[in-house]
């Protein structure tokens, strides 16, 4: 009997134990769409999102504010790989630091001025200052953030996410409006307890 194990095998087995490659966005759906569940057959309307009708003629909001448009919103676009959200700044105001865990987001602004930048995973700072008409990339996963520094003047984007369902992690809520023990949070920061206690009750103000 032969004791060398044949190539054929040694290759299978390779390949067997190979890492599997990892998906980077949205599943492929095998349909042109997915309709609801036990619901009769979508017509034009199922296709169709108003929710940023509200915007038209709206008052300049007294903070910061975001209408999304993804699934959770616009189940249409279960499949779809694609979703948005229309981000309003009235003056002086900020999108706090956050990230998108399952999307990178294209941000066209199309009034006002906006100082936005992100940090890579080389903790590296990327910032610009974005002039209406402009467009950003903010990559998938990471920290970042959007400011109008104008005292005066409200500023308007339109973001683009390539998952129907991007998802949201606000750093200062998911941090001080956790459950996170108050000792670990002052330990990661190089602080104090009662200094932990004060952000949290400013972030509830």
């Amino acid at each position: 009997m032969d004791s060398h194990i044949p190539t054929l095998l040694i290759t299978t087995l390779l390949l067997s134990i190979s890492p599997k490659p990892v998906l980077g966005g949205d599943p492929d759906i095998l349909t042109d769409f997915i309709a609801p569940p036990n619901s009769p057959p979508p017509n034009a309307t199922f296709f169709t999102f108003s929710g940023f009708r509200s915007l038209v003629a709206a008052p300049v909001p007294a903070k910061f504010q975001v209408v999304k448009a993804t699934m959770e919103q616009f189940p249409a676009l279960n499949g779809q790989s694609v979703s948005y959200a229309a981000l309003l700044y009235p003056p002086a105001s900020a999108n706090p630091v956050h990230t998108h865990p399952r999307a990178a987001e294209l941000l066209f602004l199309t009034q006002g001025e906006l100082e936005v930048g992100f940090v890579d995973s080389a903790n590296k700072l990327y910032t610009q200052t974005l002039q209406a008409g402009d467009m950003f990339v903010f990559p998938k996963g990471l920290v970042h953030f959007q400011y109008n520094a104008d005292a005066q003047v409200p500023a308007f984007a339109v973001s683009a996410f390539g998952s129907a369902a991007a998802g949201t992690v606000s750093l200062p809520n998911a941090l001080f409006n956790s459950t996170v023990d108050d000792t670990v949070l002052a330990l990661s920061f190089k602080t104090d307890v009662a200094t932990i206690q004060k952000i949290k009750a400013g972030l509830k103000g």
